[in-house]
């Protein structure tokens, strides 16, 4: 058995009863999650089940995060919405089972773009997320995750909230949750506190016979979890390029949120274990679960933060877990389906609230006063973006755009010149700070043009020329000084400078002297 286990690249010391008792937990956990994404699009809860199994064993297997959880995500539900629309508006008579066939080539197409970023290794890029992004995404997504909960305090099918027995009981099953949650890893850590915590309450609920809302209550009237294994099929629709045109910018935009909400989840639990995932296999691995869920029925999906911190919080760290909580809820649909649609929904919202005060950055409020305030500001607008538009894509684009900006802004302000004459008559012009297109203003305002002598020295030892826009500036600056019949000489440039003149000789006349009293800036920056 243990053989079997590391052919999926599973750590030789795996703890098999913390994984398997974990991996149960999380399947609890996924199914209302799943069902509730799955009714976003207007999909049966089994379209969103059938994704959260695929999904889950797939990037279990081949995923480059041990531990983290894949599933119907809420982030690609509601890129679906625009995809119905568009088909009605095409296809005015499409029918649901038509829209769904749209959907399954939709996430299968998406698969293939998230596949192709792997293999060209475009997942570095994730690294390019700046800290208060970091922050500002998984407090939105906490966020998100607590405020999912209350629709789960109302009653079914209307905008009513519970009230009287049926809320306090609600509300105090949903505090024994969080305690049993909170208090159990205090005196063991033997199981999983947040199944002891569903298992008790469930067992109270259904052995008195206390009437609280269910899973089965979050169903529509006619809908079950109980379905068969998901069912292979190839999406019957018209294979044409205008097929394509269609659904090709639904596609990635679901690639491209999948790939940010699973890559930013990989880093974050990257930083909880202290290990390294691997962002480009898991890209891969995301695409391959996405092209198996199209072909099985399911409306695609991603890394699912809340559920991989339940995993993780359980003391999970190898892939047995997610594989046992995938497996687990496919037993749940096709075999268990009446006694989880019994378990009380105050037991998973419990689970859910922890999950997200746990996801929190609470941290963060420290930070306020030693952050710049650009960083701050940044950080509360991509957690605004994030909780009240569910767009995480555009979130974190938004967020690093504006710190780029930031960054730009505070580098264009450095450009310094300190000037003098040397005693043949030549002006040194000394270069401080990069120069680049959002200093290349203030550089060029250093330069007296008319009042210097014949022959200037422009010295980049403390610089360097950082874009086509710092060449456009030189270019410039020796134009200038050329109408006045003056000679310009530029001063140690770093190797990846000069390249970058020499790659622009055809548009650009300098002469680049070497002065042996000094040492050719290095790439220091």
């Amino acid at each position: 058995m243990k053989k079997i286990f590391n052919l999926f690249d599973l750590s030789q010391k795996v703890n098999y009863k913390t994984e398997i008792l974990s991996g149960l937990t999380v399947a609890l956990a996924l199914v209302p999650e799943a069902i509730a994404f799955a009714m976003i699009a207007g999909f049966s809860p089994l379209t969103g089940l059938y994704a959260a199994f695929t999904m889950g064993l797939v990037t279990s297997i081949l995923g480059g995060r041990p531990g983290m959880i894949s599933g119907a995500t809420g982030a690609v539900a509601v890129v679906f919405v625009g995809l119905i629309l568009k088909l009605k508006e095409v296809y005015p008579d499409i029918t649901p089972e038509g829209i769904l066939q749209y959907v399954f080539a939709t996430v299968i197409l998406a698969g293939v773009i998230q596949i192709i970023t792997g293999l060209l290794r475009l997942g570095k890029f994730i690294r390019l997320v700046p800290q208060p992004v970091m922050f500002g995404f998984v407090n939105g997504l906490a966020i998100i995750i607590f405020t999912a909960q209350f629709t789960h305090f109302y009653q079914k099918e209307s905008t009513e909230l519970l009230d009287g027995f049926p809320m306090m009981v609600m509300i105090g099953f949903v505090l024994l949750t969080m305690l049993i949650i909170w208090g159990l890893p205090k005196i063991t850590k033997a199981v999983p506190s947040s199944l002891v915590a569903i298992l008790v309450v469930s067992a109270i609920v259904i052995g008195f016979n206390i009437e609280t809302t269910t899973v089965a209550d979050t169903l529509k009237e006619g809908e079950t979890i109980k379905g068969s294994f998901p069912p292979l099929s190839i999406p019957e629709i018209p294979f044409s390029f205008d097929t394509l045109l269609l659904i090709l910018p639904f596609s990635a935009i679901i690639a491209g949120v999948g790939m940010i909400e699973s890559l930013l989840s990989l880093n974050i639990i990257d930083e909880i274990t202290e290990t390294r995932g691997r962002s480009n296999k898991e890209c891969i691995a995301q695409g391959t679960a996405n092209i198996v869920t199209g072909f099985f029925s399911g409306m695609g999906g991603c890394a699912m933060l809340g559920q991989s911190l339940i995993n993780i919080s359980s003391g999970a760290r190898a892939r047995l877990s997610g594989i046992i909580a995938s497996v687990g809820l496919l037993c749940f649909i096709m075999f268990g389906s009446e006694l989880i649609e019994r378990l009380p929904m105050a037991a998973l919202v419990g689970v859910m609230f922890m999950v997200a005060i746990g996801t929190f950055e609470w941290a963060s409020f420290k930070t306020f006063r030693k952050m710049p305030a650009t960083d701050v500001m940044v950080m509360v607008l991509v957690t605004l973006i994030t909780a009240f538009t569910h767009n995480l894509a555009m979130a974190v684009l938004i967020g690093v755009i504006l710190s780029a900006l930031a960054y730009a802004w505070e580098n264009a302000k450095r450009i310094r010149a300190r000037k003098y004459t040397d005693e043949n008559g030549i002006k040194h012009y000394e270069i401080y700070g990069p120069l680049f297109f959002g200093s290349v203003k203030g550089f060029s305002e250093k330069f007296d043009i008319i009042n210097d002598p014949n022959e200037i020295i422009i010295d980049f030892a403390e610089s360097r020329v950082a874009d086509m826009s710092a060449i456009e500036a030189l270019h410039a600056i020796t134009g200038r000084y050329a109408r006045q019949g003056k000679t310009v000489h530029i001063r140690h440039l770093s190797k990846d400078c000069r390249r970058l003149l020499q790659n622009a000789e055809a548009i650009i006349d300098v002469n680049i002297l070497e002065d042996p009293d000094y040492n050719v800036m290095t790439n220091r920056m």
